[in-house]
């Protein structure tokens, strides 16, 4: 899956296959079926494996090797990354990393990620936000009231409410990592589902946000957006079945 939640194979014809390669790839990666130093099927066995061209199996490659999780080296074939040169938060990648069952420890630094840079925006988007601003956070929030985040609809305006603080920052460097945090919004969403619904209904949450940024209050709104966020982590342990995190 991308980091809006389509399947890649059902993606553009150029797109198509050696995306569809590069998830099934990644996806093995990031569950840990290969591990760091581990050396992938070579081009003909994996080609002749999935019946796919052998342009597509280096095309996929490509993605990966872009994504910092594989490098290859002549006569030594594609070796697995170590774990600190993949890009993380390549939005991707942070979907491979939620088709499986996601690494506990993973998680936890997401939301530890999330607790540094969302409270912060939320600060600065109070303190700048423009009347248009204001108006997308609106309709994001009203967005997750009508559909609920149950649904993809609620889930993408989930998205769409957090990318709108970021942007509404002004910082450019904050809004490169927009997409990042959108995507760690959606996936940590989407899974808590997985087995059982939604512990709680997060939406009021949102909603002291956006009345923090909309009253421009930056200590209020940085108040709520830190609640959100470890309401979340604790809505996500419990999902994953487990209990406080450690000091």
């Amino acid at each position: 899956m991308t980091a809006d939640g389509r399947d890649p194979a059902t993606r553009g014809p150029g797109r198509r296959l050696h995306g569809a390669l590069a998830h099934k790839l990644g996806t093995a990666i990031l569950s840990g079926q290969y591990a760091p130093g581990d050396v992938l099927p070579g081009e003909v066995v994996f080609a002749e494996e999935l019946k796919v061209s052998r342009g597509a199996y280096r095309e996929a490659i490509q993605v990966l090797t872009a994504k910092g999780l594989v490098a290859s080296r002549p006569k030594a074939g594609t070796r697995v990354q170590p774990r600190d040169r993949w890009n993380l938060l390549d939005p991707e990648v942070l979907a491979w990393a939620f088709a499986g069952e996601p690494d506990v420890t993973f998680v936890r630094d997401l939301f530890e990620l999330r607790s540094i840079i969302e409270p912060a925006a939320a600060r600065l988007a109070a303190l700048r936000r423009s009347k248009e601003d204001v108006r997308i956070m609106r309709e994001a929030l009203a967005g997750m009231r009508r559909h609920m985040l149950t649904t993809e609809a609620g889930r993408a305006a989930d998205r769409d409410f957090h990318d709108a603080i970021l942007r509404a920052t002004g910082n450019q460097a904050l809004i490169v990592l927009s997409a990042s945090i959108g995507a760690a919004v959606h996936w940590t969403t989407q899974f808590k589902q997985r087995s059982r619904e939604l512990p709680r209904n997060p939406i009021p949450e949102h909603a002291r946000v956006f009345d923090a940024i909309a009253a421009g209050d930056g200590e209020a709104a940085a108040e709520a957006m830190s609640l959100l966020v470890d309401l979340a982590l604790e809505d996500t342990r419990k999902s994953m079945g487990l209990g406080n995190p450690a000091a």
